[in-house]
């Protein structure tokens, strides 16, 4: 029997690389509220009293970054109680204006903008076709924040961080074989969390989840020492330095290229989703238990130089023929793709907090009534 253990982590949206991504992705909508057209690269950096957001936009709208920062960073809970002050802190910016371009950014004959090799995942793990260690990751870690919002925690730092092992058994998950949770806080609300963690987090993290928790399951709490402080007076943030959590928690190839802070027409951004889109349908249409599709595009061409799939062994058919029915089913450029998911649309009608910014914690794909988890094709696919 084949045994083997792994491992995942999310982080909450207060952790400094989140913060990044959720400030460059509220940039994003902002912008494309008032043109949906628009193309925008952004980028932040988080540190001890400063932040910095660099743009390069071409649209028709003007946004206020500094207040989007601010709003951002004072939702995530940096209100001064953990070293970092939303509305004190420095905020440098950069803005580059680039001419627009007048082709239709939909259009069957847009281009990829970048050399891009994209990857998607899906497994049988779940019922979200997601691997199991970074669903239960996104569960835990979202509970801790909404454990700590509510006081329930006593006085935490919005950044944390947590990580669930999976044990499995001849590819077949077999159970959970811990726990592991970072954060920091004051002295006080530290000492006390360890009694507070079952009942606060990982209950409502695991009730009604694929798996129960194991009341003998080993749960750690800062096993590398007691971290006092947290957030960006603690450690720095970049935009894009999490794609493991953005995507599949390592169990799968990731992005090179960050997904946040990018408008849906980049391709870094759109090759992601497409990706995990052809690999979910796969899997959901019974083909294969755990799929990987790649996409490379090449920059100046419209089409996919290459669409390959990987199904790990677990396939029906072989890889080429699955990738052939793929091929004959979806058009991988990149206007048809926007137009089939209504990206653009769905960033500019997005109520608060906005669609781009609603993606910046917890994960790009594995959630439903999203676009690229549309099952659509997968009745075709099986023939």
């Amino acid at each position: 029997m084949d045994e083997q253990l792994f491992v995942s982590e999310s982080v909450t949206p207060g952790h400094p690389d989140k913060l990044c991504d959720g400030i460059a992705d509220a940039v994003v909508d902002a912008l494309l509220r008032q043109d949906p057209r628009a193309s925008a690269e952004v980028e932040c950096a988080v540190a001890s009293g400063i932040v910095f957001l660099a743009a390069r936009v071409a649209a028709h709208a003007a946004v206020d970054m500094p207040a989007i920062a601010r709003e951002v960073l004072a939702e995530a809970g940096y209100l001064g109680a953990s070293g970092f002050d939303a509305r004190r802190c420095s905020i440098l910016t950069s803005l580059t204006d680039v001419p627009i371009d007048p082709i239709d950014a939909d259009a069957d004959a847009q281009a990829a903008d970048e050399h891009l090799n994209a990857f998607g995942f899906a497994c049988d793990d779940t019922a979200v076709l997601m691997p199991m260690p970074i669903m239960l990751a996104h569960r835990v870690a979202r509970a801790f924040d909404a454990a700590r919002a509510s006081g329930a925690l006593g006085a935490m730092s919005p950044d944390a961080k947590a990580q669930v092992a999976v044990l499995y058994r001849d590819g077949r998950v077999a159970g959970i074989g811990g726990v592991t949770l970072v954060c920091g806080g004051e002295p006080e609300a530290l000492a006390a969390l360890p009694g507070r963690l079952r009942e606060a987090v990982l209950t409502p993290a695991f009730a009604g989840g694929p798996l129960a928790l194991p009341e003998d399951c080993p749960v750690l709490v800062n096993p590398g020492g007691v971290r006092r402080g947290g957030g960006p007076a603690t450690h720095p943030g970049l935009t894009g330095r999490k794609p493991g959590i953005d995507t599949y928690g390592e169990f799968s190839r990731q992005p090179q290229a960050a997904l946040s802070g990018k408008d849906p027409g980049s391709i870094d951004r759109l090759g992601a989703y497409a990706a995990r889109w052809a690999a979910k349908n796969i899997v959901a249409a019974g083909l294969a238990r755990r799929c990987e599709v790649h996409l490379c595009y090449a920059a100046g061409q419209a089409a996919p130089a290459s669409l390959r799939v990987h199904s790990q062994g677990t396939g029906l058919m072989p890889d080429s023929m699955l990738a052939a029915r793929l091929a004959a089913l979806a058009d991988f450029r990149p206007g048809p793709l926007l137009r089939r998911m209504r990206l653009r649309e769905r960033v500019a009608e997005a109520p608060p907090p906005g669609f781009c910014r609603a993606l910046a914690a917890y994960g790009h794909v594995g959630r439903e009534g999203l676009p690229w988890e549309a099952l659509d094709i997968a009745e075709a696919l099986r023939g």
